[in-house]
């Protein structure tokens, strides 16, 4: 039934897709806009979307109208919006009434949930099964709870200077991902 390999696989190329650890200037970032994170929140959020489309993702883009690589697009503004956000310095993600907002939009969806793991579990879907994927899933979303609630020593240790020039150099990643993503869809 479960296949060590299998879910080995599956959990390397999530975590790889995901990317927590790279993430961790644009989530500090976001956190310093938007206030504190809320690592339940965020992980239960991510989880909940990359389980959902586990068992019915593709379904339910058809069931939408919509296709993969419309969804994709769309994914890529966002994630255009957030690296130029963190290239320019400007506030485009701002914190809403409530304070946790930023944990949903864009920690959850689309930094750690977004277009490329999802559209990943779609694929992976067609390869392993369903209890594969989801065992890659949970001790993908372990890792990411151990990271967010090391963001605030993992902030002290990189310093501010650091953070300053990740934020940018991470920004500009992200940038020609959304790129990268917007002409492979068009």
């Amino acid at each position: 039934m479960f296949s060590i390999n299998n879910i080995l696989s599956v959990t390397l190329t999530l975590f790889l897709v995901i990317d927590v650890l790279g993430s961790v200037p644009i989530i500090i970032s976001i956190k310093k806009n938007t206030g504190a994170l809320s690592p339940a929140t965020i992980v239960g959020f991510s989880g909940a979307l990359m389980i959902a489309f586990t068992l019915i993702g593709e379904t339910l883009l058809q069931l939408l109208g919509i296709q993969v690589k419309s969804f994709a697009i769309a994914g890529a503004v966002v994630i255009l919006l957030l690296a130029l956000e963190m290239i320019l310095g400007a506030t485009i993600f701002k914190s809403d009434d409530d304070s946790k907002s930023g944990n949903i939009v864009p920690i959850a969806f689309p930094i750690l949930a977004g277009v490329g793991t999802l559209t990943t579990i779609i694929s992976l879907r067609t390869k392993f099964a369903i209890p594969d994927l989801m065992i890659g899933i949970l001790i993908n979303l372990v890792i990411i709870y151990i990271v967010l609630l090391s963001m605030n020593w993992l902030e002290k240790k990189l310093g501010g200077q650091t953070l300053i020039v990740m934020k940018k150099f991470f920004g500009i990643i992200l940038l020609a991902l959304a790129v990268q993503m917007f002409m492979s869809n068009v």
